[in-house]
């Protein structure tokens, strides 16, 4: 059953697709420095209805309870987008060894991303957990590609969270709400809590409309 469309949508204008990006050169015997991927940032309102630019990166992160892939798979628009860590292990179970599985997983992973980003092709990483380097390869990937990359926080109650989670979620926390998130390479952030995870209906990639 398709889901009704409201009017509220949120819009990411195509002049965030990119940003700077700067590359030192290397000095004589000295490794070369990590491209700079910092952009300016914008953090978005919780809306209904979400819309991104067609072929983005978008990272779903969040708690285990708060299920960040079953959440992207219930409110992406675009089938087959959607992947995961989870989606991964499954289809390599019972192929490769079992002290093989994550480092494979992680493998063919971002093998996947990066195939769809290379094609310009629209991909969404769901994250359970709040690991900075994950992020960081995904957004590496992106910005390499020079696709828009976009996070968005799920915020399960705060009973739901683990404790050995609960620290990371705080600093993912204040570093969005305090705009930060440029700095990880991400032009916009958006924090969904409460309501809001419900009230959330649809994520698109399309264009805005054309103004006649």
């Amino acid at each position: 059953m398709s889901t009704p469309e409201s009017s509220r949508s949120v819009k990411i204008s195509p002049d965030e697709r990119t940003g700077w990006s700067s590359e030192r050169p290397r000095r004589d015997g000295a490794p070369p420095r990590p491209v700079d991927i910092s952009v300016r940032s914008r953090v978005l309102s919780p809306s209904d209805r979400l819309r991104y630019s067609p072929g983005s990166l978008l990272l779903v992160v969040g708690a285990a309870a708060s299920e960040p892939a079953r959440f992207a798979e219930r409110v992406v628009e675009e089938r087959g987008a959607v992947l995961s860590l989870g989606k991964v292990r499954t289809l390599l179970a019972g192929r490769v060894e079992e002290d093989e599985l994550e480092s494979r997983a992680h493998q063919l992973l971002g093998a996947a991303v990066l195939k769809r980003l290379q094609a310009n092709q629209t991909v969404i990483v769901a994250i359970d957990g709040f690991d900075p380097a994950e992020r960081e390869r995904y957004v590496r990937l992106a910005h390499g590609a020079r696709r828009p990359r976009h996070l968005i926080l799920l915020e399960p109650r705060r009973d739901q969270v683990l404790d050995e989670e609960r620290p990371s979620l705080d600093d993912l926390r204040r570093a969005l709400d305090a705009g930060e998130l440029g700095l990880e390479g991400f032009q916009t952030a958006l924090r969904l809590g409460g309501n809001a995870l419900s009230e959330l209906k649809r994520i698109v990639f399309q264009r805005p409309p054309r103004e006649d």
